[in-house]
């Protein structure tokens, strides 16, 4: 790779391998109207039942307690990594905890802890713990230095990290986890698509009877409950949030997985097949026919929704960064954009796919769909509001002649930045989608787990994290080299704190 490089030239590059994806891209649609279905689905969102939704209080209670339980115990796990990430076994740790979506932990989890409580809290904060030890160690070491250094030599490192370190990066950790806290309600809701009572499972009952009214209703309180986070949880409310969600979570009853399904699990269930029967012969043609038929074609398919999805998203976020700045599109008008790239980033990537795969059936579409106008949407959002803060000539244009002559121009190295900080997460949710059925690398992990393969479903789940390693490494490679490594506050997004934006 070249010392440095242009960002017009990442672009075209991109664009490039998008043109030699779109050939394996499956667009096709099933045999209904997509458009009548999407018109049903539409009047049921603008009429929303709630008189059908049956115990969505408590499904709301449960969305927040796996959020709030689970973010703490990932963030307390990290916080006790993070004074240590720079030891390789500790970094490692990390690395392969967080390279595994939280959907595929869930369902490892529920082959050793059924559906209980247990598999929705351990699926948010094992892969939580290893995001949390990576940023709270930069957040550490980005602390002014000085007062640890006045302790003296003769300190131990615990008294010099609760004394000297920990107290001025506080305010940092306090922002970051509130905006983990963010991801860990879209993550709490999304396990409902596995069987955890959560707002997913809901979401997923209504659509399956077609009452898209009631569907209409869950989707409506969490969307409410997304936007209204920061005025329910505060800092000093944390312990009480925190007792509350243990309160709840006591209180889910789950059908006993039998004794010793963990030993089984690690002693049996993961081990190769070949190795079990006695023939490590068979080792070879087992791994290469696993290879041939599960990983290659799951990680090729993967790589062509990523590949779209990331330039539908850059095509969004390229426009979109205008639609709420009211000197390009006027007040009403960002108003309205700042509405629509609300909604469109509030819900999870999965849960788009799951209603885009309603009205268009089984393909590629539902997945590049929800990815890119996902993605688009944060994207667009952070370039929007870096556009509002712009320093203007008092002279300057209105409307698109200030978008495409002042706008466009000055945000152009932030856009190709965050576009591929993004990459690196479309990548990782790809994988994920095939749980919906596109022929991604989910597709064949949820197909070996549902045959009970779970030696073949250990093997698919290490080459998604090799690869979600491999294009972090590379997206970090490349914004280095286009001096875009680190983004500075007002690129971060929603609540993250200043000089955090690369981070996961």
């Amino acid at each position: 790779m070249p010392a440095s490089l242009s960002r017009g030239g990442i672009v075209a590059l991109f664009l490039g391998l998008a043109l030699i994806c779109l050939p394996f891209a499956d667009f096709a649609t099933a045999g209904h109207d997509p458009w009548a279905e999407l018109g049903r689905m539409a009047r049921g969102f603008l009429a929303p039942d709630f008189t059908a939704v049956e115990q969505i209080g408590w499904a709301v209670a449960l969305t927040i307690a796996f959020a709030v339980a689970g973010v703490a115990l990932g963030g307390a796990a990290g916080l006790v990594l993070a004074p240590f990430y720079r030891l390789r076994p500790v970094r490692w740790l990390a690395i392969a905890l967080r390279s595994v979506h939280e959907l595929f932990w869930a369902l490892l989890l529920l082959q050793v802890f059924g559906i209980s409580v247990w598999s929705g809290l351990l699926a948010i904060a094992l892969p939580y713990a290893g995001i949390f030890a990576k940023v709270l160690s930069e957040i550490l070491d980005e602390a002014d230095p000085r007062p640890s250094r006045w302790l003296g030599a003769g300190v131990d490192p615990l008294t010099r990290f609760l004394w000297a370190r920990a107290p001025l990066a506080r305010p940092q950790m306090v922002s970051y986890a509130l905006y983990r806290l963010e991801c860990g309600l879209r993550s709490s809701a999304v396990l409902g698509f596995v069987g955890l009572p959560t707002l997913g499972y809901q979401l997923d009952s209504f659509f399956k009877q077609g009452d898209y009214g009631a569907a209409g209703a869950v989707m409506a309180i969490y969307i409410l409950l997304i936007a209204t986070v920061r005025q329910w949880m505060r800092p000093r409310l944390a312990l009480a949030w925190l007792a509350l969600a243990v309160g709840v979570l006591t209180q889910v009853s789950s059908p006993p997985m039998g004794q010793g399904a963990l030993w089984r699990f690690l002693s049996q269930d993961i081990i190769p097949a070949p190795l079990r029967a006695g023939d490590p012969a068979g080792l070879w043609p087992w791994l290469w026919d696993l290879t041939t038929g599960s990983i290659l074609p799951g990680l090729g398919a993967t790589l062509v929704v990523a590949q779209l999805s990331l330039i539908l998203a850059g095509a969004l976020a390229f426009v979109g960064q205008a639609l709420i700045v009211p000197r390009v599109s006027g007040r009403v008008g960002a108003w309205l954009g700042h509405l629509v790239l609300v909604l469109l980033r509030s819900f999870p990537e999965y849960m788009l796919a799951y209603l885009f795969l309603q009205v268009f059936g089984p393909s590629m579409l539902p997945a590049v769909l929800a990815l890119g106008l996902h993605n688009g949407a944060i994207i667009g959002h952070l370039l929007g509001r870096q556009a509002r803060d712009l320093t203007l000539r008092p002279d300057a244009p209105r409307g698109l002649t200030l978008w495409g002559w002042e706008i466009v121009p000055r945000l152009f190295g932030s856009f190709v930045a965050l576009c591929l900080y993004r990459w690196e997460i479309i990548i990782r949710e790809s994988a994920i989608l095939g749980l919906l059925g596109v022929a991604t690398l989910g597709f064949y992990l949820d197909d070996a787990i549902v045959a009970l393969r779970m030696d073949r479903a250990v093997v698919i789940l290490v080459a998604t994290a090799l690869v979600t390693i491999l294009i972090d490494a590379l997206s970090r490679g490349i914004r280095a080299r286009i001096g875009a490594g680190s983004l500075r506050r007002r690129d971060a997004l929603p609540g993250r704190p200043a000089r955090q934006a690369s981070r996961p």
